[in-house]
């Protein structure tokens, strides 16, 4: 009688070996995957915060003075009396921003405290400053400049719309306030102010005095 045979099936001695290297393989793709997932989202991370930080950065801001004319004294006693107030002026270009600041005139309170000017009152008409039918400047400021002739330290103020001043005390209170309002900055000595057409604002001479 044959004896029986052994039906056990036949393990290698390598398959445990096998399994455990196929294991570690799968883990260490799902490390190396996990890992540059990771460093993507840290580095999206790190993107997006340094784009917020460059949209909120605080904008640059300048003290600056705007000079008015103030009641009761720069009516009754000196026309060419003017009185400063704080501004701030969003952009570097402050000579100009002060002056637009000038034409757009006191706050309430200050004019509850006797602060005016009458320069937003003077002008009227289209501006000849622009191309379009309608809007446009009030006036264009040339550094460095009287009238067409280039002086170092000058400014010139020239308006864009037509002027129409009621008198002598007006042409006078509005001549201070614009020159006081740009001799506060370093780089400008003298100030001319010019008609919409060229001419010298508030010249009663009609001689055209501050282009001399």
């Amino acid at each position: 009688m044959t004896g029986r045979q052994n039906h056990t099936p036949f393990v290698s001695s390598h398959r445990p070996r096998f399994m455990r290297l196929l294991v570690a393989s799968i883990l260490m793709t799902l490390a190396i995957i996990l890992s540059s997932g990771s460093a993507a989202l840290l580095t999206t991370a790190h993107a997006a915060s340094a784009a917020q930080a460059s949209t909120t950065l605080p904008a640059q801001n300048f003290p600056i003075r705007v000079f008015f004319s103030k009641f009761p004294v720069s009516v009754t006693t000196n026309f060419s009396a003017v009185f400063p107030v704080d501004r701030v002026s969003p952009t570097i270009a402050v000579a100009n921003f002060s002056i637009q600041l000038l034409i757009a005139g006191p706050t309430l309170s200050e004019r509850d405290a006797g602060y005016f000017t009458e320069i937003n009152t003077i002008l009227s008409g289209p501006s000849n400053c622009s191309s379009l039918p309608v809007g446009g400047p009030d006036f264009k400021l040339m550094l460095n400049k009287k009238g067409s002739v280039t002086e170092q330290g000058t400014a010139t103020l020239q308006f864009c719309r037509t002027t129409s001043s009621p008198g002598v005390g007006t042409d006078a209170r509005i001549k201070a306030e614009v020159m006081a309002t740009l001799k506060q900055f370093s780089n400008i000595k003298k100030v001319v102010i010019l008609t919409k057409v060229g001419h010298c604002f508030g010249d009663a001479s009609g001689r055209d005095l501050c282009l001399k």
